[in-house]
């Protein structure tokens, strides 16, 4: 004999039920919202979203971005914070040469969280031990157009660039090139997970990135070091929870980001 289920018992379970997805959904005790880009992306975030969360209870949401694009959301009150692979002072004069006006720096506040440190990739069919500044700026702008000339195989270099990670792209610019352009030959990609993949999936292929992409997967040749400022800012003060995300990154953060 089959038993009905009171209509009354239903709708009391659906909405207990409904209330339960309520709770769930905004279980968080707070929520940091960033635009970021590459470096902060792959060098901090990635490694503190979970911990942060288990310790404080705090989401992050990260909207992918450069540091433009995440300085233009933090100023339309899209993001809490835009966090970027420069200097403040850089930053700003990325800013200008995009066209954007910063009427007033003094109204933002800066935290420098971290460095990245940017690394060459090639893919395994380059097995070149190290790469000199002057070589590196050879084949990035495109002078440099077999690896034979580097001490690698008889193979045509294809560079790999990122049209999504700007300022990796200005600093590698500046302090390796001095400031030359870019090979007009190169493949395009996007992010840094993007030129990975496309070095990963092509012969004679060469890029740059995060020291926490290089894996058993690509080549990393010995080359000039390169470092630069992870830098956070927000437009006046920063939000409870960004402090405590602050905060969480320079103590107990600092043991998963030295992973």
């Amino acid at each position: 004999m089959r038993t009905r289920f009171p209509q009354f018992c239903l709708k009391a379970l659906l909405v207990m039920i409904g209330i339960g997805m309520g709770v769930a959904a905004s279980g968080w005790a707070g929520e940091v919202i960033m635009g970021a880009g590459a470096a902060a992306t792959e060098n901090i975030f990635r490694k503190i979203e979970y911990p942060l969360s288990r310790a404080m209870n705090i989401k992050i949401t990260n909207i992918p971005s450069g540091p433009v694009q995440a300085w233009k959301d933090l100023d339309a009150g899209k993001v809490h914070c835009a966090v970027g692979g420069l200097n403040f002072n850089d930053w700003l004069e990325m800013m200008k040469k995009d066209g954007y006006t910063v009427s007033d720096p003094s109204v933002y506040k800066s935290w420098v969280i971290g460095q990245d440190k940017v690394v060459v990739m090639t893919n395994p069919d380059v097995p070149v031990a190290s790469l000199s500044k002057e070589q590196l700026a050879g084949i990035f702008s495109g002078r440099i157009r077999n690896w034979s000339e580097v001490g690698g195989p008889e193979k045509q270099i294809l560079v790999i660039l990122g049209n999504q990670i700007p300022g990796t792209m200005a600093m590698f610019q500046k302090n390796i090139m001095g400031g030359a352009e870019y090979t007009k030959y190169a493949m395009i990609g996007t992010t840094a997970e993007d030129i990975k993949s496309r070095v990963v999936r092509n012969p004679g292929a060469i890029g740059f990135g995060a020291v926490s992409q290089i894996d058993y997967l690509v080549n990393s040749p010995t080359t000039p070091e390169v470092k630069r400022d992870i830098t956070l800012i927000t437009k006046g003060a920063p939000s409870q929870d960004v402090v405590k995300m602050i905060e969480f990154i320079n103590r107990d953060g600092q043991h998963y980001i030295g992973k």
